[in-house]
């Protein structure tokens, strides 16, 4: 089940990132495959980041510096995704966008392991 959820969690962010391209301006995703793609880069770059900086530094974390550094992981997921444009205003409102869709839509963070409760 964990597969299933961590699969569902990439669909969603996905569909999310489409919105936002059509959203935002300065900020295009070739289809539904670049934006699986650059789901699956934007939680890699965000593992990475959380690995060197702390949990409170990643694209989920709270506050102008989760804020930011989400911003630089989408606009550095462009060199790695095909068919993504993204100028840094445009990952400066994506990542604004993203946030505001966070709040009716929560995602949790593909990337970020689950916590054992004793049972």
């Amino acid at each position: 089940m964990h597969v299933l959820g961590t699969i569902v969690r990439f669909i969603v962010s996905a569909i999310v990132l489409m919105v936002v391209g059509y959203l935002v301006p300065q900020f295009a995703v070739g289809g539904f495959w670049s934006a699986l793609m650059l789901a699956l880069v934007i939680a890699v770059l965000g593992w990475i980041i959380e690995g060197i900086f702390g949990r409170k530094v990643t694209p989920y974390g709270r506050g102008i510096v989760g804020f930011l550094s989400s911003a630089l992981v989408i606009w550095l997921a462009q060199f790695v995704i095909g068919h993504v444009h993204v100028t840094i205003l445009g990952a400066l409102l994506a990542a604004l966008v993203i946030g505001i869709i966070d709040l009716f839509i929560p995602v949790a963070s593909p990337y970020r392991t689950t916590e054992r409760h004793p049972g």
